[in-house]
């Protein structure tokens, strides 16, 4: 690897977005967005029906559904996450695989 190569500029909170939102990942990030828009609408609509619910047992129904929605938001946003993360944690493997290249270059060489 080059010393003059700039480490700063490429895990930037824009650099990765930029990244995720590239034509390969456009079929994801679609679906991502449309499960997330159900989820929201599910937990807004299960919100609502809780208060207006006249019976114990569908209140405790829309309060479960409720929860699943929120949670299921939660975990679209921790998948993005991690789908962000992927191309930095690949050049740390990346930039790892030719540091053990070179030391293996110089112990061969000694």
């Amino acid at each position: 690897m080059d010393d003059t190569y700039d480490y700063s500029k490429e895990d930037t909170i824009w650099s990765m977005l930029r990244e995720f939102y590239n034509r390969k990942m456009m079929s994801f990030v679609i679906l991502l967005w449309i499960l997330a828009v159900i989820f929201i609408v599910g937990s807004i609509y299960c919100g609502i029906r809780f208060f207006r619910a006249a019976e114990i047992k569908y209140m405790i129904m829309y309060a479960a559904i409720f929860i699943c929605c929120t949670l299921s938001i939660g975990f679209l946003k921790v998948l993005a996450w991690v789908m962000l993360q992927r191309h930095s944690i690949k050049r740390e493997i990346k930039r790892l695989e030719l540091r053990i290249a070179e030391l293996n270059e110089t112990v061969k060489n000694k």
